[in-house]
């Protein structure tokens, strides 16, 4: 069953998906979105901010209603239809995300938390028509791919910036919006996705950047759990 439009105009695979179990299946995609990480209990309930009894019986409804495919003391894993609802729900909130910052001034690091509020409210027919209004874009603003109509969607090969060696040229691809403190640090620099700079030094995870745009010695120095949130690709 592919996700549809409820009465509310939340996109949902069945009548009786709530906003609750929309949320759950958006954040067990995005936990194992760039590199198939094990989705457990304990890392959604750290996530969502919630205790793990109110997971697992949040995963045990999700699992009644086909979303899920678990077993006790398993990885988490959405089923096809679970997939098709996260992928739905990740659309409308990259989307809308990405019309925060073009057309409403947003600063990247503001607008998660209005996409929340806001990606449950709006219908289908908005969300494809906010899709055209954008000229259908790829990538939000932290470089997240957006599904298309079809839902399909594209992930460029990337490395974790902390995994990077020195003296490598690389091209900002994504930064993990969960990271306040990394989306500040590259806006003071003026670093956007796409950018492109040299990895100058790297040391136990700490990085320090050369942007290609900035003169000799305008190096962005980045602790280890910063690095962390950033994905590039190396040129």
């Amino acid at each position: 069953m592919t996700p549809r439009t409820s009465a509310q105009g939340r996109s949902t695979a069945t009548s009786t998906a709530t906003t609750s179990v929309e949320d759950y299946a958006k954040t067990i995609y995005g936990l194992s979105e760039w590199d198939d990480a094990t989705v457990t209990a304990s890392a959604l309930a750290k996530t969502l901010g919630v205790s793990n009894p109110s997971v697992t019986l949040m995963i045990r409804k999700m699992a009644d209603l086909g979303l899920v495919d678990h077993r006790p003391y398993a990885p988490i894993r959405l089923s096809p239809e679970g997939r098709q609802l996260a992928l739905a729900m990740v659309r409308r909130h990259r989307l809308i995300e990405t019309w925060l910052v073009r057309e409403l001034g947003y600063g990247w690091e503001e607008v998660h938390d209005e996409a929340e509020r806001l990606e449950h409210s709006v219908s289908e027919k908005f969300v494809d028509r906010l899709d055209d209004r954008l000229g259908r874009p790829r990538v939000d603003p932290h470089g997240d791919p957006i599904p298309g109509p079809d839902l399909c969607l594209h992930h460029p090969e990337t490395e974790l910036l902390c995994r990077v060696p020195e003296s490598v040229d690389v091209r900002l691809e994504q930064v993990d919006d969960s990271v306040p403190e990394a989306l500040r640090v590259l806006a003071d620099r003026q670093v956007e996705i796409g950018a492109q700079v040299t990895v100058v030094s790297a040391e136990d995870g700490d990085v320090v950047l050369a942007p290609a745009q900035q003169g000799a010695g305008e190096h962005i120095r980045l602790e280890h759990a910063l690095a962390h949130a950033m994905r590039v690709s190396v040129l």
